[in-house]
């Protein structure tokens, strides 16, 4: 049971390229085809923009700023020249 629960966590936070410039987890893809957002040909600048203007429509979907911020972070930690 524990180990079913480890396996699904591990698969749901691993990490697929998506194209040159995306990876995303198999939960934020989940989320994005969910919301019927296509993500296959956008630069992750271009996913986080078109989830945040969502958002600034209706802030109710918690999973879709979930994947915001995952992604924002994401493009932080990776992109980002310090």
């Amino acid at each position: 049971m524990i180990d079913e629960i480890v396996k699904e966590t591990h698969d749901s936070l691993t990490l697929n390229k998506i194209n040159d410039n995306l990876y995303l987890t198999n939960k934020q893809i989940e989320v994005l085809d969910r919301y019927d957002i296509e993500y296959k040909n956008k630069t992750i600048e271009e996913l986080i923009y078109e989830i945040e203007d969502i958002l600034n429509e209706d802030d109710s979907y918690s999973d879709l700023e979930e994947v915001s911020i995952g992604l924002s972070e994401f493009n932080y930690y990776h992109n980002t020249k310090k």
